[in-house]
C-alpha cells in the first residue's frame, strides 16, 4: 500500500512544558481499532494462525532497557503456577535469553513466548502476566515488557540541532517489525477485522497513551480529537 491509499490525517500541538511538538495520527486514533486477541486475531506468522491464539507473542518480546526488564523481573516473582503454564520451564531454564547482538528477550517455548498460556490451560489462555495482573486488580501494562503494551501504538522521537523534539504517536505498521513484518500473513492495523471497537481508539487506549505522553498532553489531545470540527478520514483498512 502506498501513496493516497494509505493517507492519514494528523493533529499537532506544542508541549505546554517542554521544547517539544506532538504529532498524533488522528486517522488511527479516531478509528475504532481494538485488539481482537482470541476473537479472530490471525497472529503474526507467515500463514493464518488463528487456531494457535498466539497474537503478537510468537517470537518473544525484546526489552527496551534494564528498567523494562526489571518490571518483568518483579512481576515474575508474583506469578503462581495457576497463572503460568510454563512456570516450571522458566524455573529450570530461565525465562529470558540473550541474543547475538546482546539484546535480551523473553524465551520462546514451543513456538511462542514463554509467558503465553496456550488454549486449554486451566488458568486461562493468553499472557500469564496479563492474567495475574487482572487477578491482582492491577494494570497488565505495569507487569509486561514495554513492547507488549505499546503495540500497536508507536512513539517516535526526533531531536533537532536546537534541542527541539518532535514526537510522533501513530499506529504500529508492518515496517516497524523490520523485514519480518512483510512476511506476516496478517497484521491487525491493516485489517478491517480489527476495526470493530465500540469506542474511539484514543479512548480505548487511554492508559497506553497517557503512559507514553503524560496526562496533560493526553487531555489536550482529547480536546482536539473530540471537537466536532475535527473531522478525519476513515482509516485505510476500512476505507478500501
Amino acid at each position: 500500500m502506498s501513496g493516497h491509499e494509505d493517507l492519514h490525517e494528523w493533529v499537532s500541538f506544542e508541549d505546554p512544558k517542554e521544547k517539544r511538538t506532538w504529532m498524533f495520527d488522528a486517522t488511527y486514533l479516531k478509528s475504532n481499532w481494538m485488539c481482537i486477541y482470541g476473537s479472530g486475531c490471525k497472529g503474526i506468522l507467515e500463514t493464518d494462525a488463528t487456531e494457535l491464539s498466539q497474537g503478537c507473542c510468537s517470537f518473544g518480546a525484546h526489552f527496551i532497557d534494564d528498567e523494562d526488564q526489571q518490571t518483568v523481573v518483579k512481576a515474575v516473582k508474583r506469578l503462581k503456577s495457576k497463572h503460568w503454564q510454563h512456570k516450571k520451564v522458566a524455573e529450570k531454564k530461565g525465562w529470558s535469553v540473550k541474543e547475538k547482538d546482546g539484546s535480551i528477550k523473553t524465551r520462546v517455548v514451543d513456538g511462542a513466548c514463554i509467558f503465553l498460556n496456550r488454549p486449554g490451560f486451566e488458568g486461562g489462555a493468553g499472557c500469564a502476566l496479563h492474567v495475574a495482573a487482572l487477578e491482582a486488580g492491577e494494570r497488565p501494562m505495569d507487569w509486561k515488557p514495554d513492547v507488549c503494551w505499546q503495540v500497536p501504538v508507536r512513539l517516535e522521537e526526533h531531536e533537532g540541532d536546537d534541542g527541539h523534539v518532535i514526537s510522533f504517536v501513530r499506529e504500529w505498521k508492518r515496517r516497524d517489525w523490520g523485514d519480518a513484518g512483510d512476511e506476516f500473513h496478517w497484521w491487525c492495523t491493516d485489517s478491517p477485522e480489527a476495526f470493530v471497537g465500540t469506542k474511539p481508539t484514543y479512548v480505548y487506549l487511554r492508559d497506553e497513551i497517557v503512559e507514553l505522553c503524560g496526562e496533560e498532553v493526553y487531555t489536550l489531545l482529547v480536546e482536539l480529537l473530540a471537537a466536532p470540527t475535527t473531522v478525519t478520514l476513515p482509516h485505510p483498512a476500512v476505507r478500501r
